[in-house]
This record gives structure tokens, C-alpha cells and sequence, in this order.
């Protein structure tokens, strides 16, 4: 059966499927255990990233820190409110959530806006990513076992989740609208034809210069880290995806594409405890991705109130470092 008849059939998972046949270069791949050996390098291996640009006269160098724990509640599903709003279990994989507490398939913005959030200093926003598990340990808790497709073990909670908003080198930056919804990373960059779209920056703690899109063996005692980042160049109109164009990430220099305004640039990272050397891992993914490590991402609902928005584009635009 195709993959255009199968979307038909089920009307209620369009947006997902979608997503999926608009990347990929023909019918799914059989589905596959995944990882492979080739899904991991040693990342003393992997060459230093140059330098990030240095902000210009013009530039915003703040950064804004939110605190929202690292999941401590255990807010778990297989929705995805970005991507496929309305479609309960539409991810068909488990993501993770810090902030709003309340975030699923049937979240609207007056849910959103009235529910509880783990942040520090009222940040009603939901920032969720798919959960990494350990394949060599059984999954016994019910969010483990929910999501199926393949994805099968003990999760991984981080130690650590990171927050930070950081501004423009090239120029100042604007306020976000409230309800933004924001996507990173490619879900199906396994079977898709380009990897524009994959932002997956895996690492080690002892290596902050390093990065790369397969799983890190790290040295040991290294924490493994997840880095993603956000696009920051808004169309100024659109608080959706509309083909995924409302928003664009920046030029290396920081510089937006001409119909674009700067917004608080988003970088969410994850650390976890350090592993025992060849503990196989594995990303939640679609089982055709074969929980590529290419396929790492995350997602973004803005609910902020204005006024915190309004402090944090001055932090960044007075180059000033603050946090919740």
C-alpha cells in the first residue's frame, strides 16, 4: 500500500503523513531494530567547530536562562501539539516535556495559557523532545512501554536541561509572538532526500567544541549531551507552520533572510549521566527511521506573557546575561 493511500485512509494523521512524504524519497524502508554500529563515533575523533561569529557593533550578545527543571513530573506522551495538533498518539514515539504541564494533542492557546508550568517566574511555554533510552535495560514504567513502533527500553531522564535564549550577532532583536510554535531537527532524515533539515548536535561534556549527528562514544566519565537549536528569523505574520517557512534559521554570520525579523534565537540542551563504554542507546523515532541519531528534535510553544518577553529581548539587546 502506498504512502499517499495510507494517508488517505487515515485522514486524522494527514498533517503527520505529510511531513513524511513531502521528505522522503519514496515508500518507507522496512522497519528496523536500529541503531546500527555505523550510528556511533568517537568523538575525540570529530574535528573542533570553528568559532561562532563574533556579534557586530550592531549585534544583540545578551543571553536569558529559564529554569523549568528536567521533567521531575514525568510529563510523558506520544502527541505532538506542533506538528499534529488535535491527533492523540500522532508521534508515534514519546517525547519529554519541561514547562507547561498540560501540553498535548488537544492543547489550544486558553489551555496553554491557564495551566501550570514547571519554570521559574510563570513561563507558561512547552519545550518537549523525543526521550533517549538505554535497549540494554527492559522498560517497566507505563510511559515507557506506551509508545510501541520499536521503541522499546529504559528511558533516560537528563541530569540536566538547559534553557537559553540567546540574541543576534548581526543586529537587535524582536519579541516573539505570543503562541509561537517553533520546530527543530527532522524527524524523518533517515528516508528523507536532503539533510537540510537536520539539526541533531550530539556531544560530550568534556568537549564543548565538538559535535556531531551520530550517537558520541565519550571519554569516560563524560556526561552525553543533546544540543538544539532553534530557527530565529520570523515572517513577522504566521504563529504556525505553514510549510515549515514561518520561520528560518539565519545565516552563519546571524544575518535573516530579507523578509525575516531576528527573534530570540532558542537553545535547548540536555545532558545525561555518563554511560559504561558500548551501552547501546537509541533515540524514539518512527520505526522507519531506525532511530537514526540524525533524526534528533524538539519542539516550541511560546507562552510567555508580553511583558516577559518584552524583559527578555531587552536582556538580550542590552547584551546583558540574566536568568529566571
Amino acid at each position: 500500500m502506498s504512502m499517499l493511500l495510507v494517508c488517505l485512509i487515515l485522514a486524522g494523521a494527514l498533517a503527520a503523513c505529510a511531513l513524511s512524504a513531502a521528505r522522503t524519497g519514496g515508500p518507507h524502508a522496512a522497519p528496523s531494530a536500529g541503531p546500527v554500529p555505523e550510528d556511533y563515533v568517537d568523538l575525540r575523533t570529530v574535528a573542533p567547530a570553528p568559532p561562532a561569529p563574533q556579534p557586530g557593533p550592531d549585534g544583540s550578545a545578551g543571553s536569558f536562562t529559564v529554569d523549568c527543571g528536567r521533567n521531575e513530573e514525568g510529563h510523558y506522551n506520544q502527541d505532538n501539539l506542533v506538528v499534529s495538533p488535535g491527533l492523540q498518539g500522532g508521534a508515534h514515539h514519546t517525547h519529554a516535556y519541561v514547562g507547561n504541564l498540560s501540553t498535548d494533542a488537544a492543547s489550544t492557546d486558553g489551555s496553554l495559557a491557564s495551566a501550570p508550568t514547571t519554570c521559574r517566574g510563570g513561563d507558561r511555554s512547552t519545550y518537549y523532545w523525543p526521550v533517549l533510552r538505554r535497549t540494554d535495560r527492559p522498560a517497566t514504567e507505563t510511559h515507557e512501554t506506551a509508545a510501541g513502533h520499536g521503541n522499546a527500553g529504559q528511558i533516560l531522564q537528563p541530569v540536566k536541561v538547559r534553557l537559553e535564549f540567546r540574541g543576534n550577532p548581526a543586529g537587535k532583536v524582536v519579541a516573539m509572538p505570543r503562541f509561537l510554535r517553533a520546530l527543530t531537527g527532522d524527524a524523518v532524515a533517515f528516508t528523507a532526500r536532503t539533510d537540510e533539515a537536520v539539526r541533531a548536535q550530539w556531544g560530550c561534556s568534556s568537549l564543548p567544541d565538538r559535535s556531531t549527528r551520530s550517537y558520541p562514544r565519550c571519554p569516560e566519565g563524560d556526561r552525553l549531551t543533546r544540543t538544539l537549536v532553534f530557527p530565529s528569523c520570523w515572517n513577522g505574520i504566521d504563529t504556525r507552520a505553514t510549510g515549515h517557512t514561518h520561520l528560518r534559521f539565519p545565516a552563519a554570520n546571524g544575518v535573516c533572510p530579507g523578509d525575516t525579523f531576528a527573534v530570540p534565537e532558542l537553545r535547548l540542551g540536555l545532558e545525561y549521566e555518563a554511560l559504561p563504554d558500548g551501552v547501546p542507546i537509541a533515540l524514539d523515532s518512527f520505526p522507519e527511521q531506525r532511530h537514526s541519531p540524525r533524526t534528533d528534535h524538539a519542539m516550541f510553544v511560546n507562552v510567555m506573557t508580553e511583558s516577559r518577553m518584552a524583559q527578555l529581548v531587552d536582556c538580550l539587546n542590552d547584551s546583558r546575561h540574566c536568568r529566571t
